[in-house]
């Protein structure tokens, strides 16, 4: 069996099978957002091993936004190391890395207007991708809106988190909820705990951040 075969089992649990692809994606994935909400720059390293892994377990599961969504990932893992490492001298913290800030009220609510148009769109386009492409994707998108919800809100948290903007752990925060039940019901279980460990870890990351911004004021 491939190593990259979700069917290749590294282990079983309780009843529940663990496949190598599935125990990486997760334990990378686990490791980048710890360090991310710690403010660690070597967070954005880490996820390119996570986004990779993921890319090909979502392929094999028929969740093709979530799919199409690691290529986005796998750019902006490498646009955010150089972003936080490397930052202008007016946005720099003590560090010499970039420091945190925040949203208006306007911008935030532009980004709410653009995310639920863009679920609707991305929703329509991978409910009727199995029609459109059959030699590509065999079987029907699963969850089609809700993937899509949680893919294009990904897309903000990710470019928020680039910025350094507090508001990106509350969007994790939904997004993480969304995806700790798709997961489950998808039968990839240690995925699914690792999306509510994402809960907690963006839980903290919101507020250690908002503390870290209050403190610059």
């Amino acid at each position: 069996m491939d190593f990259f075969d979700i069917n290749n089992i590294f282990f079983e649990l309780w009843g529940v099978k663990m496949s190598h692809l599935e125990f990486y994606a997760t334990l990378t994935g686990l490791v980048a957002v710890i360090l991310s909400a710690q403010e660690n720059v070597w967070s954005w390293i880490v996820g390119l091993s996570n986004v990779i892994l993921a890319f090909i377990m979502f392929y094999q599961i028929q969740l093709y936004p979530d799919m199409f969504l690691q290529i986005f990932f796998f750019i902006t893992n490498l646009i955010g190391f150089w972003q936080w490492k490397y930052p202008k001298q007016q946005e720099a913290n003590q560090k010499n890395e970039l420091k945190i800030s925040q949203l208006s009220l306007q911008q935030f609510g532009l980004l709410s207007l653009i995310g639920l148009t863009g679920t609707v769109l991305l929703g329509t386009f991978a409910k009727n991708l199995h029609e459109w492409v059959p030699l590509v994707f065999s079987q029907p998108s699963a969850f089609p809106y809700m993937d899509s919800f949680t893919t294009v809100m990904s897309i903000f948290a990710t470019f928020l988190l680039i910025r350094k903007k507090v508001e990106a752990w509350w969007v994790w925060l939904g997004v993480d909820i969304i995806s700790t039940y798709m997961y489950y019901v998808k039968e990839v279980k240690l995925y699914s705990l690792l999306y509510a460990v994402f809960c907690i870890i963006a839980l903290f990351g919101a507020i250690n951040w908002t503390k870290e911004y209050k403190k610059a004021l």
